[in-house]
């Protein structure tokens, strides 16, 4: 029993045992007092608001590091200021105007914050007790997990899933051989940057970090620059598609179609995807949000097969036959959790089991987007304070960034053609 309970008071599996009561909160959201990020701190209520959050943040830090054997002292005052600075964060990209307009969401400003006090000033030793970002992050996948909606993912018929199937394999093969085979970029890196580049962002970049090994320095570089240039493709994106789209159609319906999925298979943040598309039009946005969401289904299927690929390489890269034992190892538990969530609240939501909201929206997903907003945030502000900018300019993190922008590029290119055939072509001929 002492073994099995050793090989379960790890961080991933720590993390789902942390989770399970966070979503069960979630299910229960209906009979609960309103679990909300505050955009005014003057509006009432808002206190309490951030008070109930970092409650839950704190509760959460404090048993994790229990089980995990971490040190407590120290924990509360470092937690305070790590949570302010997330709280800041997230007060200001919940604002209508930043969010909706500008689709700069709460983590753009937890890693800008994070950089400027990391590079600016100096972190002391008692602020570094609750600077644990990947634990943030991890239970922070999960509860997005709960967000995602099967059903909501197939309303965009065979078309969103054979481009989501598509743009993530070859842009993601893609990004790896260059960034490899041109850029000489670490194998663990190389993974873990094209999965933040052709799945969801940052969390892709997380999950897959914990597969492949990636150190804490190449992911904070990969997750900061996801997050940076995720802004200008916001503005290039519809800009691109006003220009390029009404030249191959002459149907609005079609063009915005076309629109929504190229932009929701480019754009790396989902608050980007869905303030990018909004200014291409109602359809397009709505395009656009479900193929991102079907992209953000595959970030346990990315996984699973890296785990695979990983698991038949041995030692000084000889290759044998793929253990599943090796695979289960390797596997980062977390995403399992987060696509059993998203299962679960899809089968809650199919069978009429969870309250709705008067837009008509679960109040429970409603919870869980906050949730996983609240962890996201507490963990970019970590990954800003272990960022130091002299690092993102070495000739080896060039290269990263080298390798990135050649990906995206090609990543524009090919989802334009693929969403031009499926949404164009294929889907008005087949009636999908």
């Amino acid at each position: 029993m002492s073994k099995l309970l050793k090989k379960l008071l790890v961080e991933d599996w720590v993390v789902v045992m942390l989770s399970i009561p966070l979503l069960v909160l979630c299910y229960f959201a209906n009979y609960l007092p309103s679990i909300s990020i505050p955009t005014n701190m003057l509006e009432a209520g808002a206190w309490g608001k951030i008070g109930m959050l970092a409650l839950i943040a704190l509760v959460a830090l404090f048993a994790g590091n229990k089980l995990l054997s971490r040190p407590i002292k120290g924990m509360l005052l470092s937690f305070i200021v790590v949570f302010a600075i997330a709280a800041l964060a997230m007060v200001i990209g919940s604002n209508k105007f930043i969010k909706s307009d500008l689709g700069l969401e709460p983590v753009f400003f937890s890693v800008i914050f994070g950089l400027i006090i990391r590079n600016a000033f100096h972190v002391p030793e008692w602020m570094k007790p609750a600077i644990q970002g990947e634990f943030y992050i991890k239970i922070g996948v999960v509860c997005l997990g709960a967000t995602i909606m099967i059903g909501d993912v197939m309303k965009s018929g065979v078309a969103g899933l054979v481009q989501a199937c598509v743009i993530v394999t070859i842009v993601w093969l893609f990004a790896y051989i260059v960034a490899r085979k041109i850029f000489k970029v670490e194998r663990s890196t190389a993974m873990t940057m094209s999965s933040g580049l052709t799945i969801c962002g940052a969390s892709a970049a997380i999950a897959t970090a914990g597969v492949a090994g990636a150190d804490k320095k190449s992911l904070s570089y990969i997750v900061s620059v996801v997050l940076i240039i995720a802004v200008p493709m916001i503005y290039l994106m519809p800009w691109l598609g006003n220009l390029i789209v009404p030249l191959l159609t002459d149907n609005p319906d079609v063009q915005q179609q076309i629109m929504g999925a190229w932009i929701g298979g480019t754009v790396d943040t989902t608050s980007g995807v869905a303030a990018s598309s909004e200014m291409a039009g109602e359809m397009a946005n709505q395009t656009a949000i479900i193929v991102k969401a079907t992209q953000n289904v595959l970030i346990g299927v990315v996984a699973f097969f890296i785990a695979l690929y990983l698991s038949t390489k041995g030692e000084k890269g000889a290759s044998h036959s793929p253990s599943l034992k090796i695979v289960w190892e390797k596997f980062p538990k977390f995403v399992l959790a987060f696509v059993i969530a998203s299962l679960v609240f899809s089968w809650l939501k199919e069978a009429d089991l969870l309250a709705l909201n008067p837009k008509g929206k679960p109040i429970a997903t409603s919870l869980a987007k906050t949730l996983s907003t609240l962890f996201f945030s507490l963990s970019f502000v970590c990954i800003g304070l272990d960022t130091r900018l002299k690092e993102i300019v070495s000739k080896e993190n060039r290269n990263v960034l080298y390798a990135f922008l050649t990906g995206q590029a090609f990543n524009i290119v090919a989802t334009f053609l693929v969403a031009w055939l499926l949404f164009g072509y294929v889907k008005p001929l087949l009636g999908w």
